[in-house]
């Protein structure tokens, strides 16, 4: 028979041991040894296009790096779903992450539920596309946009000899990277005065297919006409490729997109694109994690962090850093 004080102790110990594991293995930001676990949650606009794939290999790599840093990565599908994008962040601060790294889908929608982040304690980094209230986040990380269209609206004056009739397509209403970069072309254009635009109202969704449907459109109304064309993003650039395959005008039009993606790369080399303005997607997701953390740790940070904007020509997309840009590492491979 198993003696009583031998029992006992048994208990105890069994008991001390059950503390001793809940405390390690408890999901409060700790891990065992008592170091602390940053949570920092990165929100994309999209987890669907390549742009976003390299976001989020930055971000992990930043994670990599860093001492107990913990990336949750989490966004939606749909690049118009803000008030979806609402919810993600709201699920964010009930759970009481460490931190938030957030590319707003509109720059006014969430301006209430970054505040409320900021009221609970849980800071915000900003990046790709800028947030309407500045005062209620740590930093910006992002390309300047406005450089971007600045970018492309002198490289298509220079290889359309400064005349010519041009169409700008828009991404849609409230994101203020392509704002920013549209007003950039548009503004630049004006230096050009034999340059005439014909189209620059029309707007399309973060689908391909929108992007082709308005396309063809614009091709109808105007292929026989157009001589430049700039789209601000990349499911654009791959409705306006193919609406202009489907013309038959590939290489005939000048075409100057923003950012890259295979395709376009394909393109680029055999001149059905002219010039692909470039972020550098895998630089602004690493540095938006290095930066929420840098202030999680109490360090200063700057409250504007450029990430850069290239442009790549068939001439120059073989020169090493053009390369680089033009292949970005992407989370999936």
């Amino acid at each position: 028979m198993f003696p009583r004080r031998l029992l006992l102790f048994a208990i105890v110990v069994s008991v001390g041991c059950q503390d001793s594991q809940s405390e390690s293995t408890a999901s409060n930001g700790s891990k065992s040894g008592g170091e602390k676990t940053y949570r920092i949650a990165v929100i994309p606009k999209g987890t669907t296009h390549d742009f976003w794939k390299s976001i989020h290999a930055g971000a992990q790599r930043a994670a990599d790096e860093l001492p107990n840093v913990e990336v949750i990565w989490k966004g939606t599908l749909d690049e118009t779903d803000k008030e979806q994008q609402i919810k993600i962040v709201e699920g964010f601060i009930v759970d009481r992450v460490d931190g938030i790294c957030l590319a707003p889908i509109d720059r006014d929608a969430l301006v209430p539920v970054v505040r409320r982040a900021k009221k609970r304690e849980i800071p915000v980094v900003i990046f790709d596309s800028a947030l309407s209230d500045e005062e209620s986040i740590v930093s910006y990380v992002a390309t300047d946009n406005y450089h971007g269209g600045v970018l492309a609206a002198e490289h298509l004056g220079q290889i359309m000899n400064e005349t010519g009739d041009v169409i700008l397509v828009r991404n849609q209403e409230g994101s203020e990277s392509t704002e920013q970069r549209e007003a950039g072309f548009l503004d630049t254009l004006k230096k050009f005065p034999n340059i005439n635009m014909l189209s620059d109202n029309q707007r399309v969704n973060s689908m391909a297919e929108h992007a082709l449907q308005i396309s063809s459109s614009l091709m109808v109304a105007h292929g026989g006409e157009v001589d430049g064309i700039f789209t601000v993003c990349e499911p654009i650039n791959t409705g306006m490729l193919r609406a202009l395959e489907n013309s038959k005008l590939d290489g005939k039009v000048l075409f100057v997109g923003f950012d890259s993606a295979p395709r376009f790369v394909s393109a680029l080399r055999e001149k059905k694109m002219h010039g692909i303005v470039l972020q550098d997607p895998v630089q602004m997701g690493y540095l938006a994690v290095k930066t929420i953390v840098a202030h999680l740790n109490g360090e200063e940070v700057e409250p504007r962090i450029p990430t850069g904007e290239y442009l790549a020509t068939p001439e120059n997309m073989d020169d090493p850093k053009m390369d680089q840009l033009l292949h970005p590492a992407k989370f999936d491979e």
